[in-house]
Parts: C-alpha cells; sequence; structure tokens
C-alpha cells in the first residue's frame, strides 16, 4: 500500500508541539552512559499511554515495545539513542540541562522524542500497518556498546526484548551539519570504524642538563606520533581512507627532569573492515620500529571499538524514495564519501539489512562552516526539524 507522505508531514507537524515538550524534558536532566534510570521511565509512560506495554532492559535500562499491525507482513526495527556527553552546556537555552558536567549535546534527545512522536502516529494507523514496529530506545551509544548489549539480550530474538524476524532496521541521526528538513544518506559505509589506541612509551629518566645519560621518551614519543602520520599518508589506499590521530600526551613533571615514561592516547577510523585490520598492524608495526631504533619500548594496546556502520544499498534505495515523498527530492541529499565517525547502530547492521541516514537541524541563522556542531557545548537543533524525523520514521513502518 503506497503511503501518503504528505498527511504523514502535515501529522507529525501537528504533534510537533508536544514532540519539542517530551524533548526538552530530556534535554534538561541528561543522563550518561548505559543506566539512564529517568529517561527510561520517560519513554515507558509515554509508551503506556499508547497503550504499549514497554519491555525494560536487564542489563542496561532499554526499552523496547512492538506495535502490531492490522495485517500480516514484515517486522521493522526502529531505533533512537537515549544517552547524554560529559559536557557542560554552554548555549544559554531556557530549557538547558540543569545536570552539572551533562549535555545532550549529540541530539539523542530529539531521537528519542521523534520515535515516540513516530510511535504515536503509527498507533492511529494500526489498520494501515503490514507487520509490526519494534520500537528500540537505547542507551550508551556514547562509546559504550548500548546496542551491543541490547542484541545479547535477545533484541532480535521472539522473548521478553525482541521481536523475532526482523527485516529491516532503520535509525536516523539529527545534525547540524546539514541545512534544516534535510535528509542525508548514502548505501554503503556510512560511517567509520572506530578503535582506541592507548600506550606508554618507556625511556629512563634523569637530569633534562644531561640528556645523553638517560633515555628520553618524549622525542621517542614526537617521532612515533609523526610516523603514524607518514604511515596513513604512505600506506592507506586513498580510496579506502584511514585516520589515526593521537589525541592526549602526558608526560613529566617540571622543566629540569626528563621523565622516564609518557603516556598516549587516540583513535583509529577506517570505512572497510580488510584496512582496520591493516591499519592496527600498521601502527603495531611503527610502535615497535620507533622503539627499537632508540632502545626504548613502547607498549601499546588497541582497543576495539564500533565496526563500520555499512547501509544496505537496497535498504537504502527503498528509504531514499520515502524520503524524497516526505521532504521531496531537493531536499535528500546522498552522501558522496562517508562520514569519519562512529556509530553502535553497525552492531545491527552487521545482522539486518537497513540504513542509518542523518536529519539535518542546523537553525536558519547558522551559517554552515562555523555553526557549532554535534558534541559542541554551544549545539543548537531546529526544533521544527523533528517533524521530518517523525514523518521518516513512520513513514519508514507504513511502507511497504
Amino acid at each position: 500500500m503506497p503511503i501518503d507522505a504528505a498527511a504523514l508531514r502535515q501529522a507529525a507537524e501537528a504533534i510537533l508541539p508536544d514532540v519539542v515538550e517530551i524533548r526538552r524534558r530530556l534535554h534538561r536532566q541528561p543522563e550518561i552512559g548505559l543506566q539512564l534510570p529517568s529517561t527510561q521511565a520517560v519513554v515507558a509512560e509515554e509508551r503506556r499511554r499508547l497503550g504499549l506495554e514497554p519491555r525494560l532492559g536487564g542489563t542496561t535500562t532499554s526499552v523496547t515495545a512492538i506495535i502490531a499491525g492490522a495485517r500480516s507482513g514484515p517486522t521493522t526495527l526502529l531505533r533512537a539513542d537515549m544517552d547524554a556527553l560529559p559536557l557542560q552546556e554552554a548555549t544559554g537555552l531556557d530549557f538547558a540541562s540543569e545536570i552539572p558536567g551533562a549535555m545532550h549535546a549529540c541530539g539523542h534527545d530529539t531521537h528519542v522524542a521523534m520515535l515516540l512522536g513516530a510511535a504515536r502516529l503509527l498507533v492511529e494507523r494500526r489498520a494501515e500497518l503490514r507487520g509490526r514496529v519494534l520500537l528500540m530506545f537505547q542507551p550508551g551509544e556514547e562509546g559504550r556498546h548500548g546496542a551491543r548489549f541490547m542484541l545479547d539480550e535477545g533484541l532480535l530474538d521472539e522473548g521478553p526484548h525482541g521481536a523475532g524476524d526482523v527485516s529491516r532496521a532503520v535509525a536516523l541521526h539529527i545534525s547540524t551539519r546539514y541545512g534544516a528538513g534535510v535528509v542525508a544518506l548514502r548505501p554503503g559505509p556510512m560511517l567509520a570504524s572506530a578503535d582506541a589506541i592507548k600506550g606508554t612509551v618507556h625511556g629512563r629518566g634523569g637530569h633534562a642538563s644531561t640528556p645523553h645519560l638517560a633515555l628520553d621518551p618524549i622525542p621517542v614519543t614526537a617521532e612515533f606520533v609523526l610516523a603514524l602520520q607518514s604511515m596513513v599518508t604512505r600506506r592507506v589506499d586513498a580510496f579506502d581512507p584511514a585516520v589515526v590521530t593521537i589525541t592526549r600526551l602526558a608526560g613529566g613533571t617540571t622543566n629540569n627532569i626528563i621523565p622516564g615514561s609518557v603516556a598516549f592516547e587516540g583513535t583509529i577510523r577506517t570505512v572497510s573492515e580488510p584496512m582496520r585490520g591493516s591499519v592496527r598492524a600498521w601502527v603495531q608495526q611503527v610502535a615497535d620500529g620507533v622503539a627499537a631504533t632508540h632502545g626504548a619500548t613502547i607498549d601499546l594496546e588497541i582497543v576495539p571499538g564500533y565496526p563500520v556502520t555499512v547501509n544496505d544499498p537496497e535498504t537504502t534505495a527503498w528509504f531514499r524514495a520515502i524520503a524524497a515523498d516526505v521532504v521531496g527530492a531537493a531536499a535528500v541529499d546522498d552522501l558522496a564519501a562517508p562520514i569519519m565517525g562512529a556509530e553502535d547502530f553497525s552492531y545491527v547492521l552487521q545482522r539486518v539489512p537497513g540504513l542509518m541516514a542523518f536529519v539535518g537541524a542546523r537553525p536558519a541563522d547558522e551559517d554552515s562552516v562555523t555553526a557549532p556542531q554535534n558534541h559542541s557545548d554551544r549545539v543548537i537543533f531546529d526544533e521544527p526539524s523533528m517533524a521530518v524525523g517523525v514523518a521518516l520514521y513512520a513513514a519508514a513502518a507504513l511502507a511497504d
């Protein structure tokens, strides 16, 4: 059955005040990590208002619910992440975070509000719904592998936390990188993998006036960092990109002491699993080589993070057509390249054909270059753009 995209968009805009109210309520009370009891309570309460029985997670504060349509058909998973970031908000909004050191700077509060709004539209349209909709409200996206916890609890299985026989999965992510109301997506790799680099360069401390009697780990560390950059430019295929960034260095105590060690941290980003494995090996090779050159040692740990987020081409083409109906073909942005951020929705897409798409929400008065981006303490999202997300989620569930 063809969907009436215009009617869905109109319905989404009609309930926008309620969606905004929920979003602002969550924004004032952000929670970080896998345990989000207040956020879980809000989601569960809103589900019950619609006559849906929320299923609460056991190992995390996840929430799932199922909307059963009047006709038989596939099960569609719709996902919203719920957690905030450890950041002190500096937006000056009258509904700014009331929790010191916590902020919804990645827009997960809008994701929750949009999916709750979509659920409302879908409950009102059960007669049009073919199959079932699995609503996935997930904690711990910001580096805590929340999606993996939900999968381990049986998200994709028949049982207390899942639906079984999930045919497709859709996640939306708000972003100020794109203009208000734009939908951005691409088939294939959409977001990068993210592995963490941690380690320590060990030398031999001494007096700063006699470096020849010590083994200074600081220049060894500097050479290691620079060698990683050369490694990327000389060994990585430009058409299968990788980013290696060292983000933290810590060593030394004062101006006249050569420290015994320097600690470092960083990240590896790739958009294919073969390149991911190669870069991990090359980073270790560089560490061993630089250390051997200086007679030092480098203890290196590479901590696996999220896999590459890969949009299923067929499902992406299907969703692109839906988005064109909802926002107009001119407002659909076909991305030429992946984004080097990472997402744990990748775990779901490893098991179910699906996609992640971005919903643009850059305020009209902000410049595309200087607008504060997701993860900024000053980021502000255009709230009317949430109506687009509500309509897209609902349309994805209703479309054949």
